[in-house]
């Protein structure tokens, strides 16, 4: 049974034709405080709606203030994990929350952020452990954000780190693993190739081109990523709605970068 109902689960957060998903994580509050975006977020989440995005991101705390009594469905994630920019150890993530209790609040799926490279990388593997067997019990699928994060990494970008911080959430028993873009699809490729699950690119901090991002994205694709979770570049955007839309065309329907670009100008 709780094999069914990962699988129910799953298709809430993952396209069930293309087997991709567009994720918009907006669970910055706790890390970084209310930023631009991220006020109303009954209006932000009914924009990244609308737009057709699989599924958002959030902590247990604003479930009920983002809720909707309308609008597009879209799948709903809950943060397990966090830490805040104010802590002398802000790559430490804490468990703040159960895989039981975001079932309790309606979840479809949970998250788990992972910093390895730095000297708190144990107790968050420990954690990490622990959150994928509650999952795996439930019936719960299990996004990992895993990123290259502290005193021993010189380069969070470096392919041989990224796939190897990916091959960790794949080994522990993440059902999708969410990692930085490396730069290029030939660097990209050996992340995917090595790993798997599912990998879908985090979008980073707040670009200055759409161009940018958008040839990120499909960078993504061509080397057999699986989606995106892209924030501050969706809900900080002028238009969330067509960035989503945007984005979409390029993981669902093998759209180009520049079609993309023409959602974003219409």
């Amino acid at each position: 049974m709780t094999i069914l109902g990962k699988r129910i689960r799953m298709e809430r957060i993952i396209n069930r034709n293309t087997g991709r998903t567009v994720i918009v994580p907006m669970d910055h509050g706790i890390s970084v405080g209310p930023i631009d975006g991220l006020t109303d977020m009954k209006t932000t989440i009914q924009n990244i709606a609308e737009g057709g995005a699989n599924a958002i991101v959030e902590h247990k705390g604003l479930v009920e203030e983002g809720h909707r009594k309308g609008g597009a469905d879209i799948g709903l994630i809950i943060h397990l994990s966090g830490s805040t920019s104010l802590s002398i150890y802000p790559n430490a993530k804490t468990l703040v929350c159960s895989v039981e209790e975001a079932l309790k609040l309606g979840a479809d799926s949970v998250s788990i952020h992972v910093n390895l490279g730095n000297g708190q990388e144990k107790e968050m593997l420990h954690d990490f452990g622990r959150v994928a067997y509650e999952a795996r019990t439930w019936g719960m699928p299990l996004l990992a954000m895993m990123y290259p994060r502290g005193e021993k990494i010189r380069d969070e970008y470096d392919v041989n780190v990224v796939k190897h911080v990916a091959r960790v959430g794949c080994e522990m028993g993440a059902d999708i693993v969410k990692v930085s873009y490396t730069g290029s699809a030939e660097s990209f490729r050996q992340v995917t190739e090595g790993c798997s699950v599912p990998v879908v690119i985090a979008g980073g901090p707040k670009m200055d081109s759409d161009r940018d991002i958008l040839e990120m994205v499909k960078g993504s694709i061509e080397a057999g990523g699986a989606g995106v979770s892209i924030g501050r570049n969706v809900f900080q955007h002028r238009d969330p709605k067509r960035m989503v839309q945007a984005i979409s065309s390029i993981v669902h329907d093998e759209g180009s970068v520049d079609d993309a670009l023409g959602i974003l100008e219409t």
